[in-house]
């Protein structure tokens, strides 16, 4: 079973599914390997409380990495989420905590996350596709303090018509330049299968925005099902594996000690 390296607990404030639990599970699925990656977004207004307790997740992840040492290898992660004005925070997160892993995912776009439909109220959807991807080039740009960019195309699960009207050609010269940028600066692309969950019959980021990475010479590629309970995880992994080889891909990535590592797709 391939790793899943994007999985949430009751630590994150839009999950009640006890770490255990998604370990649990994970042996259930035969990984052999998983990364816990629950959220922190600093200085956001929201309904959830997506402030990590650092003081207490991390020992606990600690805790239970070496209750199941026998039974699954733990990697313990965080998905902080990305934002150009709390640079020096993330940076001092990244850096006073020793993480194998960090996912740098954009979430607040203009201080609104698109999973509540005020992000597009007003806006036409090409357009709110499109400030969501500038905003993402721009944090790209100037945030060193993750390993890989998740869910690229996240604002396309909650669109007004979804992905029934995208087409990764109409934003090709901002996707291409995140893309080259993740290449030079040694930062993976994390393939999410989140995208299968909400029903859009793809990944996040799509096939072609994955395809188009690998022809850049992208090699770094994450996977996370994204999952917030034990239902959900390793979620279309199989379904991923053919697509990632359909893409070009021989192998992805996983991480310890903030170093890549990798294993066969």
């Amino acid at each position: 079973m391939l790793c899943d390296f994007h999985v949430h607990t009751s630590f994150s404030g839009d999950s009640t599914t006890p770490a255990s639990h998604q370990i649990d599970q994970a042996i259930r699925l035969s990984m052999p390997r998983m990364c816990i990656t629950d959220h922190h977004d600093m200085d956001v207004v929201s309904d959830c409380n997506f402030t990590l307790d650092l003081p207490k997740y991390f020992p606990a992840m600690e805790l239970l990495r070496e209750q199941y040492q026998d039974r699954i290898r733990l990697e313990i992660g965080i998905e902080l989420g990305l934002q150009n004005h709390i640079a020096p925070r993330l940076l001092q997160v990244s850096s006073a905590w020793p993480f194998d892993y960090i996912i740098g995912s954009c979430h607040f776009i203009d201080g609104l996350d698109p999973y509540f439909p005020l992000y597009f109220e007003g806006r036409d959807e090409k357009a709110a596709y499109r400030r969501f991807f500038e905003v993402t080039l721009s944090r790209v740009q100037n945030l060193d303090c993750f390993d890989s960019l998740g869910h690229l195309d996240y604002v396309v699960r909650y669109g007004p018509t979804r992905n029934r009207e995208y087409d990764y050609r109409d934003y090709r010269d901002i996707i291409d330049e995140i893309l080259k940028i993740l290449i030079r600066n040694d930062k993976a692309l994390e393939c999410n299968t989140g995208g299968f969950h909400y029903g859009l019959g793809q990944p996040n980021p799509c096939e072609d925005i994955l395809r188009r990475y690998r022809e850049l010479g992208g090699e770094l590629l994450t996977l996370g099902s994204d999952a917030h309970d034990p239902s959900r995880l390793g979620y279309d992994f199989d379904r991923a594996r053919e697509l990632l080889r359909s893409c070009g891909f021989s192998s992805y990535t996983v991480y310890h000690q903030r170093k890549p590592e990798f294993l066969p797709v």
